[in-house]
């Protein structure tokens, strides 16, 4: 295989992990968000609102991971 195959197949790699990562990390801040809601309904909404906040933090950095790994890939 020639290095720019490599580079895009580790660039893959990369992202798929990364996404296997936000899966798992994003998939208990739901959970306990909903718990909480479940347990006071009254607080559900700032427990919703906090939970949107960590969830696009996550994903801030899940995409900073996949433009890292293309452009590593591009070099």
């Amino acid at each position: 295989m020639e290095a720019k195959a490599l580079a895009w197949l580790a660039a893959g790699l990369g992202v798929g992990i990364t996404v296997f990562g936000v899966g798992t990390g994003i998939g208990p801040l739901v959970a306990a968000a909903l718990e909480a809601g479940a347990r006071q309904p009254e607080t559900a909404k700032d427990a919703r609102t906090t939970m949107i906040i960590g969830a696009a933090l996550i994903e801030g950095v899940a995409l900073l991971a996949c433009i890292i790994c293309i452009l590593l890939a591009t070099k």
